[in-house]
Parts: C-alpha cells; structure tokens; sequence
C-alpha cells in the first residue's frame, strides 16, 4: 500500500465520538486482537469539487451489519447511523482522497474465545491514500498462484469481511512477494480461481470478461459488482463460472479489482506474459469508466456517490 500520511491528530469515530486517534486506547489482551475476531469494511473516497465523494457507503454499510450478523455481533447503530458516522468522520478530517475503515471488535480483555455477553466497540478511521501497489496502477502487475488455498465456507463464513479471515491472504502474499511478485492469486480447495489476497479477479478472453461466479468461495465484492455493471453497459459479455488455473496462462488480458486496487491489470503470472505484457485494451477501457464512475461523473449511477461537503 502506498505511503500513509495519516496523523495522532486525525478524529477517529469511536463508539459515537469523535476522538484524536492519538486517544484512543484499547488493551492489548482485546479479544478481537488475540483472536481474530473483528469485522471491517474498505470504502475509498474520491475528491470533488466541494469536499469528497464517498464511492457506495450505502452497500459498504449493508455489508458490514451482514458481517456483524453472521458473527453475531450487536454494534448497536443501525445502517443509517453507521452511514452518518462515515460522512461526519470524513469532515472531521477534511481528506480528499481517502481510504476509510469502519471496524467493529470483541472490546473484552478476559482470556475466553467465546464472544457471548462481551462488549462490542465500533470505530470509524479515515486514512489518506494514493495507490495499494505504489505504482501506476496501468503498468501492471505481476502474481503468483500461491501453494495456499482459499478458504473456504465450509471452514469460516467467506462472505463476512471478517480479520481472521485475511490470515489466508497474508500466507500466500507473503509467499508471492518472497519469490518477487507483487500480489497473489489463490485457488479454491477444489483447484479453480478463487481471488486475490485481497482484490477479485477478472480475465478477459474473446472479447468477454470471465470471473468466478457467486457460487464460488470468494467474497462478492463491491468493486466486482460495480465492474460487472458498468461493463454489461459498455456491452461487454460478462460470464460468471468456475475458471482453471491454466485459463490464466491463456488469457488475453487479467485485472484484479477491489476498493484499494480499484482497476489493477496483471501482465504476468506465475513468470508467463500475460497478452503482450502491458495493460490491454478492455482492461484500460474498464478501468477509465470506473476512473469516471467513483469521481461522481456516471450519470447513471448517481445513488452510489455520497457527497461530504467541507
């Protein structure tokens, strides 16, 4: 991830206050930092004219109480609430182009892994942000198919967004950048595409756009939903099913997507060249129509950007 310029002085929402990050303290015996055990989400927030654009809070919240519930998790804000608490963190902040994390943990100290009848803490943080890969995002990238497999939800909910989660991901990213990658593609237990250690994944074959349908075990990202849409307006094929690992070598182009990689074209798997080693021509088209739909200027969907003023 690009370097953060974030500050002890930024305001962080915490459980309907906004406090100095550097005020916030939180005992290191947390269950949900022992154990794993806390949900988030990760909304980006694009500059306008008059403050920022935050890019479909409405669904980010959706999915972060459909966390909290699968997990059993009261925050006791609704989605409204947890909506405004974004909105209000983001003017605190005056950040225009922000990354933004609402965070909900087991606030408990005892020793036990069960979460019953334990206190729930809810915070809201806003982070400057340029680029996950610290690059151009059109140069591309190069991955590895990792030796780790993708969980999967027979083994922990997939579509919660859930920390304990993502020790699946940093094995196999970890394992990636050690061999000099940039990011990871993991598989399913059953040998199929999966996603990245944090991105969804798409390849472009014959003119359509192929990614693992919603059956599959990756988490059904929002970002992978608002390329799917934009794509079938741009009248581009989009298929949804189970993909082999040797569709990838095969590919004419890849691209992963997710809230911090937003449009990021891959150009190499595994050390074979993906199409002619450069961004392809579907993939940068994609990526120039999600450039104008986060930065408020697709007229089709204006319900999914959510002006703060400041």
């Amino acid at each position: 991830m690009g370097e953060s310029n974030f500050s002890n002085k930024n305001m962080v929402w915490y459980n309907g206050t906004l406090i100095p990050y550097k005020d916030v303290k939180i005992p290191i015996l947390t269950h949900s930092l022992q154990y794993g055990s806390g949900i988030f989400e990760g909304i980006r927030s694009y500059p306008s004219s008059s403050g920022s654009n935050v890019f479909r809070l409405k669904e980010h919240m959706r999915r972060f109480l459909n966390s909290a519930k699968i997990y059993g998790m009261n925050l006791g804000y609704n989605q409204e609430q947890l909506f405004d608490a974004v909105i209000e963190t983001v003017g605190a902040n005056k950040i225009k182009s922000c990354y933004i994390r609402p965070f909900a943990f087991i606030d408990d100290d005892s020793i036990s892994i069960s979460t019953k009848g334990k206190k729930v803490s809810v915070t809201v943080s806003v982070i400057p942000y340029d680029s996950i890969f610290g690059v151009d995002k059109l140069k591309g990238i190069r991955c590895k198919v990792s030796s780790w497999k993708r969980l999967n939800s027979s083994i922990l909910p997939i579509q919660a967004k859930a920390s304990g989660n993502y020790l699946n991901s940093i094995v196999a990213v970890n394992e990636a950048m050690k061999l000099g990658y940039n990011e990871t593609i993991i598989l399913s237990g059953n040998g199929y595409i999966a996603e990245g250690s944090g991105e969804n994944i798409f390849l472009v074959k014959d003119g359509k756009l192929v990614t693992p349908g919603d059956d599959s075990d990756v988490l059904l990202g929002i970002t992978r939903d608002t390329i799917i849409t934009i794509a079938k307006e741009m009248d581009f094929e989009v298929v949804l099913r189970n993909i082999h690992r040797d569709e990838l070598y095969n590919a004419d182009e890849i691209f992963l997507c997710g809230t911090a990689a937003e449009v990021a074209p891959v150009i190499d798997v595994d050390g074979n060249m993906i199409g002619d080693g450069k961004a392809g021509e579907i993939t940068s088209k994609i990526s120039g129509a999600y450039d104008k739909t986060v930065n408020g200027d697709n007229q089709k969907h204006p319900d999914w950007i959510s002006a703060v003023e400041f």
